[in-house]
C-alpha cells in the first residue's frame, strides 16, 4: 500500500525510513504546513512534496496516511484523511482527549476506514515473550505490575518549539508525551485499571505548563497494585532504560526496554533458558532517555506492516483506535487525580 506522510519533522523522518523498510507499503509522499520543510523532507527520502495536505489528500494513488504533527494537533488532519476515505495511523498519542479520540473513531466507522496508532514498544521480540507469557497465566495471581520512564530533557528541549510543554499541544509532559508507550506496554501486559492515586511536579524546567515528574499509584481490575512514575527531569550520562515490572504468585519478569533484568518463573518451561539467553539485559543504554532522536525505526516498521496485514485482511489491527484509547484514558485519569490533591480517580 502507498503511504502519505503529514509532518516533515523527525517523527515524519521515523515514518519515513519505516515505510521504506516495509514488505508490504511504499512512500508515496510528504505533505507539510511549511511547504519549503517538506521540499527538503522529499528531497532527503526521494518522494513526492505535496503543496498542502488538501493536495495529497485528493491524490487516488494514496492508500493511507500517517500523522507525525504535534500531539494536540492530530485530530485536524486526521478527520481530513478519514473523511478522503483513507486509512490513518496517528503517532502517539492518538490525540490527547479521549472525547477526540471518539470523534475520530466514529468517523473512521462511518467512511469505513481504519484508524490506528503507533504503538512500537509492543513490537519487539522480549514483548512477544512477555506478552505470550502473561497470556499463557505464568504469574500465577497477578499482584505487582508498575512502569518507570526516568527520563531527562534538558531545557533547550522545551524552548525549540512553542507547543511542547504545553496542555493544548503536548496534552501534558513526561506521561502523555515521553512515557505513553511504555504506559501501553503496562497496560498491554496487566490489563485494565480500576482506580489511580496521583500526584504531579515542575521540579525543573521553566516556562512549560505541564508535569516534568508524576507518580501514581495504581489498583488494577485484576486486584494487582503498582506504580507509575514518569519524568523528563531525571539526569544519568547514558539514560535510564524504560521499565515494565510485573509479578505475582509464580513469577517475576522486569522488562528494561527490549531487554530482561528479571526472567524468573516458579514452573519453567522449555523456552526459558533460550529467552534469557537472548533477551536479557547487557549494558545497553535508555532507548531515547536523554536524546530522543536516538530511537530506532524497526518497531515502527514492525507496527506498520501489522497494520497493512490487518487492513488487507480486513481485521482490526493489534493497534487500533480502541487500543490506543486505553492509555490516554488512564493518564486522564491521573492527572485528574493530581489536580485533586490525589483524590482517587476511579475508570
Amino acid at each position: 500500500m502507498k503511504f502519505g506522510i503529514i509532518g516533515a519533522g523527525m517523527i515524519g523522518e521515523f515514518h519515513a525510513k519505516a515505510i521504506r523498510a516495509m514488505s508490504n507499503g511504499t512512500l508515496g509522499g510528504i505533505a507539510d504546513r511549511a511547504p519549503e520543510r517538506a521540499q527538503a523532507f522529499a528531497e532527503k527520502f526521494s518522494t513526492t512534496a505535496y503543496a498542502t495536505v488538501t493536495e495529497m489528500l485528493a491524490d487516488s494513488t494514496i492508500e493511507v496516511v500517517t500523522i507525525g504533527t504535534p500531539s494536540g494537533a492530530h485530530f485536524d488532519p486526521a478527520m481530513e484523511a478519514i473523511e478522503a476515505g483513507k486509512h490513518v495511523i496517528i503517532e502517539k498519542p492518538l490525540e490527547v482527549t479521549t472525547k477526540r479520540i471518539d470523534s475520530m473513531v466514529d468517523a473512521a466507522k462511518a467512511q469505513g476506514v481504519t484508524l490506528a496508532a503507533v504503538l512500537n514498544r509492543r513490537f519487539h521480540p522480549g514483548m512477544d515473550a512477555f506478552k505470550k507469557a502473561a497470556d499463557d497465566g505464568r504469574f500465577g495471581k497477578l499482584t505487582s505490575a508498575s512502569a518507570y520512564v526516568k527520563w531527562y530533557r534538558d531545557q533547550a528541549y522545551y524552548d525549540s518549539a512553542g507547543w511542547r510543554g504545553t496542555w493544548a499541544l503536548d496534552g501534558g509532559g513526561a506521561l502523555m508525551n515521553q512515557s505513553i508507550h511504555t504506559i501501553d506496554a503496562l497496560l498491554y501486559l496487566a490489563g485494565p485499571v480500576q482506580s489511580v492515586q496521583a500526584n504531579t511536579a515542575c521540579l525543573a524546567h521553566t516556562d512549560i505548563e505541564v508535569e516534568d515528574i508524576a507518580v501514581a499509584i495504581v489498583e488494577f481490575k485484576s486486584g494487582a497494585r503498582g506504580i507509575i512514575e514518569g519524568s523528563t527531569c531525571t539526569w544519568s550520562k547514558d539514560g535510564h532504560p524504560a521499565r515494565v515490572q510485573l509479578a505475582g504468585t509464580e513469577g517475576s519478569v522486569f522488562l528494561a526496554d527490549e531487554a530482561f533484568e528479571i526472567w524468573d518463573f516458579m514452573n519453567e518451561t522449555a523456552d526459558d533458558d533460550s529467552i534469557r539467553a537472548h533477551f536479557m539485559k547487557g549494558a545497553e543504554s535508555g532507548l531515547g532517555a536523554n536524546d530522543p532522536t536516538a530511537i530506532n525505526f524497526y518497531q515502527h516498521q514492525r507496527n506498520f506492516e501489522e497494520i497493512v496485514t490487518a487492513i488487507q485482511e480486513g481485521r482490526e489491527p493489534s493497534t487500533c483506535a480502541s487500543e490506543a484509547r486505553k492509555s490516554v484514558e488512564l493518564i486522564q485519569a491521573i492527572y485528574k487525580s493530581a489536580q485533586n490533591n490525589g483524590e482517587k480517580v476511579e475508570l
